[in-house]
């Protein structure tokens, strides 16, 4: 398992939800939550690890001892409201960060890994973190709610992101985005 990096097509892949907790998905929430301590994050959607199901973890502080570990199966945001900006970065976009408007508070229902239904009124970093996770979900990324200005001073990283994904495709690292369908396809038939 790895994080995908933009400009990777199963980042704009809208999720399915999923159906069942079983074993496997059991798994794949656990090697989810090492890889992003591993990479210092404190969230992490199905999809930044090639996955198309509807599902997303947190953990607000990188650290298991420190905060609980949340897993939100089939969420859906009921409710926003206020605005607040902060600046926010991604896993699939290494070491770039801007300020992003988002809602200053959310309700948001879901299901945990033991198939209950788990409901939240959040608002702060925890707020912030579900928007930018459940984005995700939907196949929208940080830099698509970046004003202008932000945009122009991400733009020559973002290049940077586009030569090496477009470079390891050449070298055949990276399969074309009808082969990237295929198997989102064949995954979604298993779980959803």
């Amino acid at each position: 398992m790895r994080i995908i990096k933009y400009p990777h097509p199963t980042l704009r892949h809208k999720s399915k939800p999923l159906q069942r907790v079983d074993a496997e998905l059991k798994k794949i929430v656990a090697e989810m939550f090492a890889l992003m301590y591993e990479q210092k994050g404190i969230g992490l959607a199905a999809n930044q690890v090639d996955l198309p199901y509807r599902f997303f973890i947190l953990n607000l502080e990188n650290d298991p001892a420190k905060a609980p570990e949340h897993v939100f199966l089939n969420p859906v945001i009921s409710r926003r409201t206020g605005t607040a900006e902060a600046e926010e970065g991604c896993l699939s976009f290494p070491d770039m960060y801007a300020p992003v408007k988002r809602s200053a508070k959310v309700t948001i229902s879901a299901y945990d890994l033991q198939g209950r239904e788990i409901n939240y009124q959040l608002d702060g970093l925890f707020a912030r973190a579900v928007q930018h996770e459940y984005d995700h979900l939907e196949g929208i990324l940080f830099i698509d709610r970046l004003s202008p200005a932000a945009k122009m001073t991400v733009q020559p990283a973002l290049d940077d992101l586009e030569r090496v994904f477009y470079g390891d495709r050449q070298r055949g690292f990276i399969p074309e985005d009808g082969e990237i369908v295929s198997r989102l396809a064949e995954l979604e038939a298993l779980r959803t």
